[in-house]
């Protein structure tokens, strides 16, 4: 079990508290986009890749873990992320067989120019650069960044910024985890930049840095399952960053996406896929 699960205190950051509701999406506003008029969300009114089909993208399955896509297959409907899209594709009128998945890595993702999906769930969080090669939706997940180090060193006692700066720490390229090291903690040491996360993680687990930072729910999978000897040494307070799903620049797609994730929001049922899937997840200490 992992030594610093906690029941959740609280998941209010996602709004909501009524049952699920599994209704079609028509016409209410979302993510700041202005409401789709008339007919625009109507299944077959929608600007898709392919007609009659949802085209979700994701990295690939061998990159893909818990709690946001379980056995590393998002087909499964289970995880956060899987469960989150299956239920926003059927608001939108499709049914479980109407759903394609594709492969797009994660730093492709943001690139400018067409799309081969209709948008994309990978925890990418929303950026001012990112959003001029993009549109995304408002968020479906809050979130804070955290930190993973070996177990028993001593950055893993370390409860505030200032006890951070001389150690050499790892992320992924291209990520807000890479920016956040960058601009908040700014360690006296140059960041160890990695093409995927996975490297990062063999770097932390071969002792080449001391510690990554990673998503809270990501971190807490990884310090407990993928990385034997490690430990969660805390969150870092809230800079307002969220994930949002991506589509192709202007796509009109996402006002409708908006429309369902702003029904599922009022409705508790991000609330209640939180609940189910990160609960384990977030309570832990906060690095100051």
């Amino acid at each position: 079990m992992q030594k610093f699960l906690v029941t959740l205190a609280a998941m209010a950051l996602l709004g909501g508290a009524c049952a699920a509701d599994s209704s079609t999406v028509t016409t209410s506003p979302g993510g700041g986009s202005s409401s789709p008029a008339g007919n625009a969300c109507d299944k077959a009114s929608l600007n898709l890749v392919e007609p009659g089909t949802l085209t979700i993208a994701t990295d690939d399955p061998g990159f893909l873990f818990p709690p946001w896509i379980l056995k590393h297959d998002p087909t499964s409907g289970k995880g956060y992320e899987s469960a989150v899209a299956y239920e926003v594709a059927k608001r939108l009128g499709f049914t479980p067989h109407e759903v394609k998945w594709v492969t797009v890595p994660f730093n492709k993702s943001y690139a400018p120019g067409p799309k081969d999906f209709d948008f994309d769930i990978n925890q990418i969080s929303v950026t001012p650069d990112r959003e001029k090669a993009v549109t995304f939706s408002g968020s479906y997940y809050d979130v804070s960044q955290a930190l993973v180090a070996t177990e028993g060193t001593p950055i893993a006692s370390a409860t505030t910024l200032a006890e951070l700066k001389d150690y050499k720490f790892g992320a992924q390229v291209g990520t807000t985890s890479l920016d956040f090291i960058n601009t908040v903690i700014q360690p006296t040491r140059q960041s160890f930049v990695y093409d995927t996360t996975n490297d990062a993680k063999s770097a932390l687990n071969a002792r080449q840095v001391d510690g990554l930072v990673l998503d809270l729910p990501t971190a807490a999978y990884v310090s407990a399952v993928q990385i034997p000897g490690s430990t969660l040494v805390g969150q870092f307070e809230s800079t307002g960053e969220h994930f949002g799903m991506l589509f192709e620049k202007d796509n009109p797609l996402a006002t409708c996406v908006n429309s369902v994730l702003d029904d599922m929001r009022s409705a508790g049922t991000l609330d209640d896929y939180a609940k189910k899937y990160l609960s384990d997840y977030l309570g832990v200490p906060t690095i100051t």
